[in-house]
């Protein structure tokens, strides 16, 4: 079943409001969190569980323990706002123990990019907006001062209009939509695992990092015949950083144009957001519009 058109927004953040963080996915060193941990700590409440920093390989600990994190994190009433200390990997092996019903009777933002996606989805296939930006350890000492405002923005005025401009066109036009998407792996994941619910005539953004442009030709070409990116009325790529050529010289601007020729639709890219210094955080669920080279947020 298809997610409505038109998604629940969770109430605006304001100052002072309650934000857990929440270690989902990868494990993280504490020096690293706690740079974005203090900026965010000058304008809102925070907690953060000793177990956010547990390790367990490549995990932030056990699955019980990730999940449970979670589940407190989205129940609690006090919680305005659930925000990813790091991405990497993992959330997958919990999302269906998450009460994404409760989600829709009680929204709860929930920010972060990368693995995060995953999350995304299933709480945009559920009816519910989240926010795809920065997690806590991009939000320290490197993150520049419109970075932190588009952060802001975001959480505290999700229903303002905002443009991107300037973007490299692929293909042009104009379309409008729901905004969805996230990490192209992720994506790519969610759709194996039948978990991935794309809205008719949704603006789909997608992004990666250190993926080979035949890799990336994969996933794009198996969304495609799947039948997903059917439903898109326009998508807007944003950063693909260290996705370089292999030695067949193939780049990975070649794979985004070429894979995406035959939808007929608008195809925009290099958009500000991605695996790189330069993340804006935007809603996801928000309607957009895409017209020439620019995409505006929150068109009327």
């Amino acid at each position: 079943m298809l997610s409505p058109v038109t998604l629940v927004f969770p109430p605006p953040l304001a100052p002072g409001d309650l934000v857990v963080v929440v270690a989902p996915s990868s494990p993280v060193a504490a020096w690293r969190v706690w740079p974005g941990l203090a900026w965010l700590r000058t304008r809102y409440r925070i907690r953060m569980s000793p177990g956010a920093l547990a390790r367990d390989g490549f995990l932030a600990g056990s699955d019980g323990r990730r999940r449970d994190e979670l589940l407190r994190a989205l129940t609690d009433r006090e919680v305005r706002a659930v925000v990813a200390v790091r991405g990497g990997y993992g959330v997958m092996r919990v999302v269906d123990d998450l009460p994404w019903g409760d989600l829709v009777r009680r929204p709860t933002w929930i920010v972060g990019f990368s693995d995060v996606t995953a999350l995304h989805a299933m709480a945009w296939r559920a009816g519910v907006a989240t926010v795809h930006g920065p997690n806590v350890t991009g939000l320290g000492k490197e993150a520049t001062p419109s970075v932190r405002a588009a952060w802001i923005a975001s959480l505290e005025r999700p229903s303002a209009v905002r443009t991107w401009k300037g973007l490299r066109v692929l293909r042009s036009g104009e379309a409008r939509g729901v905004v969805v998407g996230g990490n192209l792996s992720l994506v790519h994941a969610m759709a194996v695992a039948g978990r991935l619910a794309i809205p008719e005539g949704a603006v789909l953004v997608l992004e990666d990092v250190s993926e080979a442009p035949y890799r990336i030709d994969r996933m794009l070409t198996s969304l495609c015949l799947g039948g997903h990116l059917a439903h898109a009325s326009a998508i807007v790529f944003g950063g693909f950083d260290c996705c370089g050529p292999g030695a067949d010289g193939r780049p990975v601007e070649d794979v985004l144009e070429e894979r995406t020729r035959a939808l007929g639709i608008p195809v925009l890219a290099e958009a500000p957001f991605g695996h790189r210094a330069h993340n804006e955080a935007f809603v996801l669920g928000g309607e957009a519009r895409v017209t020439g080279d620019e995409v505006r947020f929150g068109a009327a």
